[in-house]
Protein backbone atom coordinates (compact mmCIF):
# COMPACT_ATOMS: atom_id res chain seq x y z
CA UNK A 1 0.00 0.00 0.00
CA UNK A 2 1.10 3.53 -0.87
CA UNK A 3 2.30 5.48 2.80
CA UNK A 4 1.90 8.65 1.11
CA UNK A 5 -1.19 10.45 0.04
CA UNK A 6 -2.21 10.94 -3.36
CA UNK A 7 -0.42 13.98 -4.92
CA UNK A 8 -3.25 14.71 -7.03
CA UNK A 9 -6.67 14.76 -5.75
CA UNK A 10 -8.38 17.13 -7.50
CA UNK A 11 -8.72 17.74 -10.99
CA UNK A 12 -8.24 21.39 -10.40
CA UNK A 13 -5.39 21.07 -9.01
CA UNK A 14 -3.88 21.74 -12.50
CA UNK A 15 -2.55 25.48 -14.23
CA UNK A 16 -5.50 27.74 -15.40
CA UNK A 17 -3.79 27.88 -18.54
CA UNK A 18 -4.68 23.96 -19.08
CA UNK A 19 -7.93 24.32 -19.13
CA UNK A 20 -8.51 28.11 -21.18
CA UNK A 21 -5.91 26.08 -23.85
CA UNK A 22 -8.30 22.66 -23.00
CA UNK A 23 -11.46 25.16 -23.96
CA UNK A 24 -9.96 26.36 -27.07
CA UNK A 25 -9.14 23.06 -28.37
CA UNK A 26 -12.50 21.59 -27.74
CA UNK A 27 -14.58 24.36 -30.16
CA UNK A 28 -11.89 24.93 -32.08
CA UNK A 29 -9.04 21.99 -32.69
CA UNK A 30 -11.50 19.01 -32.24
CA UNK A 31 -9.64 16.96 -35.22
CA UNK A 32 -6.41 17.15 -33.35
CA UNK A 33 -5.92 13.82 -32.96
CA UNK A 34 -2.46 10.98 -33.05
CA UNK A 35 -0.76 13.98 -30.50
CA UNK A 36 2.22 12.77 -28.10
CA UNK A 37 3.73 14.71 -25.48
CA UNK A 38 6.94 13.61 -24.06
CA UNK A 39 8.66 14.00 -20.28
CA UNK A 40 12.45 15.40 -20.27
CA UNK A 41 14.41 16.09 -17.13
CA UNK A 42 16.97 18.27 -18.23
CA UNK A 43 19.21 18.23 -15.39
CA UNK A 44 22.11 15.60 -15.97
CA UNK A 45 22.49 12.10 -14.23
CA UNK A 46 19.21 11.82 -12.21
CA UNK A 47 17.87 8.64 -11.63
CA UNK A 48 14.89 8.83 -12.21
CA UNK A 49 13.84 4.79 -13.01
CA UNK A 50 14.22 3.72 -9.46
CA UNK A 51 10.84 5.81 -9.10
CA UNK A 52 9.29 4.02 -11.56
CA UNK A 53 6.57 2.03 -9.57
CA UNK A 54 5.85 5.30 -7.52
CA UNK A 55 5.29 7.46 -10.65
CA UNK A 56 3.17 4.81 -12.63
CA UNK A 57 0.79 4.59 -9.41
CA UNK A 58 -0.07 8.34 -8.98
CA UNK A 59 -0.37 8.41 -12.79
CA UNK A 60 -2.93 5.49 -12.41
CA UNK A 61 -4.84 7.01 -9.66
CA UNK A 62 -4.74 10.02 -11.57
CA UNK A 63 -7.17 8.51 -13.92
CA UNK A 64 -9.98 7.52 -11.57
CA UNK A 65 -10.76 11.40 -10.91
CA UNK A 66 -13.36 13.41 -12.48
CA UNK A 67 -14.44 17.01 -11.80
CA UNK A 68 -17.09 17.27 -9.06
CA UNK A 69 -20.12 19.36 -9.08
CA UNK A 70 -18.65 22.06 -6.93
CA UNK A 71 -15.46 21.98 -8.92
CA UNK A 72 -17.75 22.64 -12.08
CA UNK A 73 -19.48 25.51 -10.53
CA UNK A 74 -16.82 27.03 -9.77
CA UNK A 75 -15.18 26.89 -13.24
CA UNK A 76 -18.52 27.99 -14.16
CA UNK A 77 -18.59 31.46 -12.64
CA UNK A 78 -14.83 32.48 -14.89
CA UNK A 79 -16.48 34.23 -17.41
CA UNK A 80 -14.67 32.90 -19.99
CA UNK A 81 -15.58 29.49 -19.32
CA UNK A 82 -18.95 28.20 -21.14
CA UNK A 83 -21.63 26.26 -20.54
CA UNK A 84 -20.89 23.87 -23.66
CA UNK A 85 -17.52 23.09 -22.54
CA UNK A 86 -18.63 22.79 -18.41
CA UNK A 87 -20.69 19.70 -20.39
CA UNK A 88 -17.96 18.21 -21.51
CA UNK A 89 -15.66 18.82 -18.52
CA UNK A 90 -18.98 16.87 -16.68
CA UNK A 91 -17.84 13.69 -18.50
CA UNK A 92 -14.48 14.04 -19.00
CA UNK A 93 -11.63 12.00 -17.46
CA UNK A 94 -7.70 10.79 -18.20
CA UNK A 95 -7.20 7.39 -19.48
CA UNK A 96 -4.33 5.61 -18.58
CA UNK A 97 -4.58 3.92 -21.73
CA UNK A 98 -2.96 7.27 -22.97
CA UNK A 99 0.27 6.43 -21.07
CA UNK A 100 3.20 4.91 -22.04
CA UNK A 101 6.19 4.66 -19.36
CA UNK A 102 9.22 2.61 -20.23
CA UNK A 103 13.15 2.93 -17.86
CA UNK A 104 15.50 3.46 -20.61
CA UNK A 105 19.03 2.78 -18.31
CA UNK A 106 18.61 5.35 -15.83
CA UNK A 107 15.92 7.55 -16.96
CA UNK A 108 12.31 7.30 -17.38
CA UNK A 109 10.51 7.50 -21.21
CA UNK A 110 7.13 8.87 -20.39
CA UNK A 111 4.84 9.31 -23.40
CA UNK A 112 1.73 10.74 -23.78
CA UNK A 113 -0.04 9.74 -26.82
CA UNK A 114 -3.82 10.16 -28.14
CA UNK A 115 -6.81 13.19 -28.96
CA UNK A 116 -5.12 16.44 -27.92
CA UNK A 117 -8.11 17.32 -25.72
CA UNK A 118 -7.68 14.06 -23.94
CA UNK A 119 -3.83 14.56 -23.99
CA UNK A 120 -3.48 17.89 -22.97
CA UNK A 121 -4.25 17.44 -19.52
CA UNK A 122 -1.27 15.08 -18.60
CA UNK A 123 1.42 17.83 -18.56
CA UNK A 124 1.01 19.62 -15.06
CA UNK A 125 -0.04 16.75 -12.96
CA UNK A 126 2.38 14.58 -14.41
CA UNK A 127 4.95 16.92 -13.79
CA UNK A 128 3.90 17.75 -10.29
CA UNK A 129 3.70 14.22 -9.40
CA UNK A 130 7.42 13.39 -10.73
CA UNK A 131 8.66 16.45 -8.81
CA UNK A 132 6.56 15.67 -5.30
CA UNK A 133 8.05 11.57 -5.94
CA UNK A 134 11.73 12.88 -6.28
CA UNK A 135 11.91 14.89 -3.41
CA UNK A 136 9.76 13.12 -1.20
CA UNK A 137 12.34 10.57 -1.26
CA UNK A 138 15.25 12.64 -1.74
CA UNK A 139 14.44 14.80 1.40
CA UNK A 140 12.27 12.49 3.47
CA UNK A 141 12.11 15.15 6.55
CA UNK A 142 12.28 18.47 4.84
CA UNK A 143 13.68 21.77 7.08
CA UNK A 144 10.24 23.20 6.96
CA UNK A 145 11.24 25.89 9.14
CA UNK A 146 14.34 26.71 6.82
CA UNK A 147 11.75 27.01 3.98
CA UNK A 148 9.56 28.97 5.75
CA UNK A 149 12.32 31.72 6.73
CA UNK A 150 13.72 31.88 3.11
CA UNK A 151 9.84 32.46 1.92
CA UNK A 152 9.25 35.25 4.51
CA UNK A 153 12.54 36.45 3.24
CA UNK A 154 11.37 37.07 -0.18
CA UNK A 155 7.99 38.89 1.55
CA UNK A 156 10.24 41.15 3.02
CA UNK A 157 12.44 41.85 0.58
CA UNK A 158 9.14 43.09 -1.28
CA UNK A 159 7.89 45.17 1.56
CA UNK A 160 10.95 46.81 1.73
CA UNK A 161 11.90 47.39 -2.35
CA UNK A 162 11.00 51.18 -2.69
CA UNK A 163 8.13 52.12 -4.98
CA UNK A 164 6.71 48.81 -5.10
CA UNK A 165 3.32 49.67 -5.08
CA UNK A 166 3.02 48.67 -8.83
CA UNK A 167 4.70 45.65 -8.31
CA UNK A 168 2.61 42.57 -9.02
CA UNK A 169 3.50 38.79 -9.56
CA UNK A 170 1.89 35.54 -9.58
CA UNK A 171 2.69 32.06 -7.99
CA UNK A 172 3.73 29.94 -11.45
CA UNK A 173 4.79 27.23 -9.00
CA UNK A 174 2.51 24.06 -9.57
CA UNK A 175 4.52 22.02 -11.99
CA UNK A 176 8.16 21.90 -10.14
CA UNK A 177 6.72 22.51 -6.28
CA UNK A 178 8.20 20.66 -3.59
CA UNK A 179 4.66 19.24 -2.39
CA UNK A 180 0.76 19.86 -2.61
CA UNK A 181 0.85 20.37 1.26
CA UNK A 182 3.73 23.15 0.89
CA UNK A 183 2.70 24.97 -2.12
CA UNK A 184 -0.83 25.58 -0.49
CA UNK A 185 1.00 27.13 2.87
CA UNK A 186 3.34 29.28 0.29
CA UNK A 187 -0.05 30.54 -1.09
CA UNK A 188 -1.47 31.06 1.49
CA UNK A 189 1.41 33.15 2.97
CA UNK A 190 2.07 35.03 0.13
CA UNK A 191 -1.88 36.02 0.05
CA UNK A 192 -1.56 37.14 4.25
CA UNK A 193 1.76 38.96 3.96
CA UNK A 194 1.36 41.00 0.59
CA UNK A 195 -2.09 41.42 -0.17
CA UNK A 196 -1.05 44.53 -2.34
CA UNK A 197 1.29 42.96 -4.41
CA UNK A 198 -0.04 39.20 -5.07
CA UNK A 199 -2.07 39.00 -7.70
CA UNK A 200 -3.00 35.18 -7.53
CA UNK A 201 -1.64 31.67 -8.83
CA UNK A 202 -2.20 29.60 -12.14
CA UNK A 203 -3.40 26.94 -9.88
CA UNK A 204 -6.70 26.43 -9.69
CA UNK A 205 -7.53 24.36 -6.77
CA UNK A 206 -5.48 27.26 -4.39
CA UNK A 207 -7.36 29.84 -6.12
CA UNK A 208 -10.89 28.42 -5.10
CA UNK A 209 -9.79 27.15 -1.52
CA UNK A 210 -8.03 30.86 -0.54
CA UNK A 211 -10.49 32.84 -2.74
CA UNK A 212 -8.00 34.65 -5.20
CA UNK A 213 -7.62 35.41 -8.82
CA UNK A 214 -6.70 32.35 -11.10
CA UNK A 215 -4.00 33.64 -13.42
CA UNK A 216 -3.11 32.35 -17.20
CA UNK A 217 -3.80 32.30 -20.18
CA UNK A 218 -1.91 30.14 -23.00
CA UNK A 219 1.21 27.94 -23.28
CA UNK A 220 3.97 27.09 -26.20
CA UNK A 221 1.55 23.55 -26.98
CA UNK A 222 -1.08 26.03 -28.05
CA UNK A 223 1.02 27.66 -30.86
CA UNK A 224 2.89 24.44 -31.62
CA UNK A 225 -0.51 22.40 -32.30
CA UNK A 226 -1.76 25.08 -34.93
CA UNK A 227 1.78 24.37 -36.61
CA UNK A 228 -0.08 21.20 -37.80
CA UNK A 229 -3.90 22.52 -37.85
CA UNK A 230 -2.54 25.66 -40.39
CA UNK A 231 -2.27 24.45 -44.15
CA UNK A 232 0.72 27.14 -44.11
CA UNK A 233 3.56 26.57 -41.42
CA UNK A 234 4.02 29.99 -41.82
CA UNK A 235 0.64 30.80 -40.90
CA UNK A 236 0.55 29.02 -37.79
CA UNK A 237 1.37 31.63 -35.62
CA UNK A 238 -1.58 34.25 -37.22
CA UNK A 239 -4.06 31.31 -37.48
CA UNK A 240 -3.24 30.56 -32.94
CA UNK A 241 -3.41 33.95 -31.84
CA UNK A 242 -6.58 33.99 -34.55
CA UNK A 243 -8.47 31.53 -32.95
CA UNK A 244 -7.89 32.66 -29.49
CA UNK A 245 -9.03 35.94 -30.15
CA UNK A 246 -12.23 33.81 -31.81
CA UNK A 247 -12.68 31.99 -28.17
CA UNK A 248 -12.12 34.50 -25.54
CA UNK A 249 -13.23 37.88 -27.49
CA UNK A 250 -10.82 39.93 -25.82
CA UNK A 251 -10.66 38.27 -22.72
CA UNK A 252 -7.09 36.36 -21.55
CA UNK A 253 -5.16 38.44 -23.71
CA UNK A 254 -1.55 37.99 -23.07
CA UNK A 255 -0.01 36.38 -26.15
CA UNK A 256 2.95 33.79 -25.46
CA UNK A 257 6.20 35.19 -27.69
CA UNK A 258 8.87 32.52 -28.28
CA UNK A 259 7.40 29.35 -30.04
CA UNK A 260 9.66 29.97 -33.03
CA UNK A 261 11.64 32.72 -31.59
CA UNK A 262 10.63 36.46 -30.57
CA UNK A 263 11.52 38.22 -34.11
CA UNK A 264 9.54 35.83 -35.75
CA UNK A 265 6.66 36.32 -33.66
CA UNK A 266 6.85 40.18 -34.08
CA UNK A 267 6.84 39.96 -37.94
CA UNK A 268 3.13 38.32 -37.23
CA UNK A 269 2.02 40.46 -34.37
CA UNK A 270 0.92 43.22 -36.20
CA UNK A 271 -0.81 46.79 -35.20
CA UNK A 272 -4.43 44.15 -35.35
CA UNK A 273 -2.79 41.62 -33.19
CA UNK A 274 -1.24 44.24 -30.81
CA UNK A 275 -4.61 46.06 -30.57
CA UNK A 276 -6.63 42.88 -29.69
CA UNK A 277 -4.04 41.43 -27.05
CA UNK A 278 -3.40 43.10 -23.59
CA UNK A 279 0.61 41.94 -23.88
CA UNK A 280 3.04 39.54 -24.03
CA UNK A 281 4.36 36.94 -22.29
CA UNK A 282 8.47 36.26 -21.52
CA UNK A 283 9.65 32.84 -21.27
CA UNK A 284 13.07 32.42 -23.05
CA UNK A 285 15.88 34.52 -24.06
CA UNK A 286 17.22 37.77 -22.36
CA UNK A 287 14.18 39.64 -20.65
CA UNK A 288 15.80 42.60 -21.10
CA UNK A 289 16.30 42.54 -24.86
CA UNK A 290 12.98 41.00 -24.94
CA UNK A 291 11.30 43.93 -23.08
CA UNK A 292 13.22 46.70 -25.04
CA UNK A 293 12.04 45.21 -28.59
CA UNK A 294 8.85 44.73 -27.30
CA UNK A 295 7.88 48.58 -26.34
CA UNK A 296 9.81 49.56 -29.82
CA UNK A 297 7.43 47.76 -31.33
CA UNK A 298 4.37 48.81 -29.50
CA UNK A 299 6.12 52.41 -30.05
CA UNK A 300 6.78 51.58 -33.86
CA UNK A 301 2.84 50.67 -33.77
CA UNK A 302 1.93 53.85 -32.14
CA UNK A 303 0.90 52.52 -29.56
CA UNK A 304 1.57 53.72 -26.16
CA UNK A 305 3.19 50.89 -24.03
CA UNK A 306 2.14 52.23 -21.16
CA UNK A 307 -1.16 50.85 -22.21
CA UNK A 308 -0.23 47.20 -22.45
CA UNK A 309 1.41 44.65 -20.11
CA UNK A 310 4.48 42.89 -20.33
CA UNK A 311 4.47 39.53 -18.31
CA UNK A 312 7.91 37.89 -17.28
CA UNK A 313 8.09 34.10 -16.24
CA UNK A 314 11.73 32.59 -17.12
CA UNK A 315 13.30 31.28 -14.36
CA UNK A 316 12.71 34.16 -12.07
CA UNK A 317 13.42 34.86 -8.26
CA UNK A 318 12.34 37.84 -6.43
CA UNK A 319 15.63 39.75 -7.07
CA UNK A 320 15.66 39.33 -10.92
CA UNK A 321 11.95 40.40 -10.90
CA UNK A 322 12.32 43.32 -8.72
CA UNK A 323 15.57 44.31 -11.18
CA UNK A 324 13.21 43.76 -14.22
CA UNK A 325 10.23 46.18 -12.53
CA UNK A 326 12.82 49.19 -11.48
CA UNK A 327 13.83 48.87 -15.21
CA UNK A 328 10.85 48.87 -17.12
CA UNK A 329 7.67 50.27 -15.24
CA UNK A 330 8.06 53.85 -15.84
CA UNK A 331 7.95 52.71 -19.94
CA UNK A 332 5.41 49.68 -19.85
CA UNK A 333 3.38 48.06 -17.24
CA UNK A 334 5.00 44.69 -15.85
CA UNK A 335 3.90 41.64 -14.17
CA UNK A 336 5.69 38.69 -12.99
CA UNK A 337 5.38 34.95 -12.55
CA UNK A 338 7.42 32.89 -10.06
CA UNK A 339 7.66 29.23 -10.12
CA UNK A 340 9.63 27.27 -8.35
CA UNK A 341 11.71 29.91 -6.68
CA UNK A 342 8.76 29.90 -4.48
CA UNK A 343 7.03 26.52 -3.99
CA UNK A 344 10.61 24.80 -4.23
CA UNK A 345 13.07 26.67 -2.30
CA UNK A 346 14.76 24.06 0.01
CA UNK A 347 18.03 24.22 -0.12
CA UNK A 348 18.20 21.40 -2.66
CA UNK A 349 18.65 21.45 -6.50
CA UNK A 350 15.62 21.93 -8.18
CA UNK A 351 14.81 19.47 -11.10
CA UNK A 352 14.23 21.19 -14.68
CA UNK A 353 11.65 18.91 -16.13
CA UNK A 354 9.28 19.58 -18.86
CA UNK A 355 6.71 17.65 -20.72
CA UNK A 356 6.01 19.29 -24.14
CA UNK A 357 4.75 18.48 -27.36
CA UNK A 358 6.50 16.96 -30.12
CA UNK A 359 3.42 15.56 -32.47
CA UNK A 360 0.05 16.72 -33.23
CA UNK A 361 -1.74 15.17 -36.16
CA UNK A 362 1.07 12.89 -36.58
CA UNK A 363 3.01 15.23 -37.57
CA UNK A 364 5.99 16.97 -35.82
CA UNK A 365 5.73 20.37 -34.23
CA UNK A 366 7.91 22.19 -32.43
CA UNK A 367 9.36 24.88 -30.51
CA UNK A 368 12.54 26.95 -31.27
CA UNK A 369 12.79 28.86 -28.38
CA UNK A 370 15.04 32.18 -27.90
CA UNK A 371 17.01 30.01 -25.11
CA UNK A 372 19.40 27.10 -26.09
CA UNK A 373 18.60 23.48 -25.21
CA UNK A 374 15.25 23.87 -24.84
CA UNK A 375 14.05 22.00 -28.10
CA UNK A 376 12.13 18.84 -27.96
CA UNK A 377 11.53 17.75 -31.33
CA UNK A 378 12.58 14.57 -32.46
CA UNK A 379 12.53 15.40 -36.00
CA UNK A 380 16.01 17.40 -37.50
CA UNK A 381 14.35 17.01 -41.19
CA UNK A 382 11.30 19.21 -39.22
CA UNK A 383 13.11 21.25 -36.92
CA UNK A 384 15.05 22.75 -39.84
CA UNK A 385 12.37 23.06 -41.97
CA UNK A 386 10.63 25.11 -39.16
CA UNK A 387 13.49 27.14 -39.07
CA UNK A 388 13.89 28.09 -42.70
CA UNK A 389 10.17 28.77 -43.26
CA UNK A 390 10.44 31.77 -40.08
CA UNK A 391 14.27 32.62 -41.22
CA UNK A 392 15.75 31.94 -37.98
CA UNK A 393 18.68 30.62 -36.53
CA UNK A 394 18.48 27.69 -34.07
CA UNK A 395 20.37 28.25 -30.75
CA UNK A 396 22.92 25.47 -29.44
CA UNK A 397 23.37 24.66 -26.30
Amino acid sequence: MNQFKRIIQSLLDQDLYKVTMLQAYYHWFKNADECEFKFKCRNPGVNMAQYFNEIRDELEHLCTLQFTENELWWLSNLDYIKKDFIDFLRLFKLDFRHVHMQVVGNEIDIRFRGPLIYTTMFEIFALAIINEVYFRNQIPEPDYAQARRRLLDKITLIKEHPDNDRFNFSDFGTRRRFSREWHYQVVETLKNHLPDNFSGTSNMYLARELGIMPIGTMAHEFLQAAQAMEPRLVDSQKFALETWVREYRGRLGIALTDVVGFDAFLKDFDLYFAKLFDGLRHDSGCPYEWARKAIDHYRELKLDPMSKILVFSDGLDVHKALELYDTFKEEINVAFGIGTNLTNDFGAEALNIVIKMTRCRNQPVAKISDSPGKEMCEDETFLQYLANVFNIQRLVA
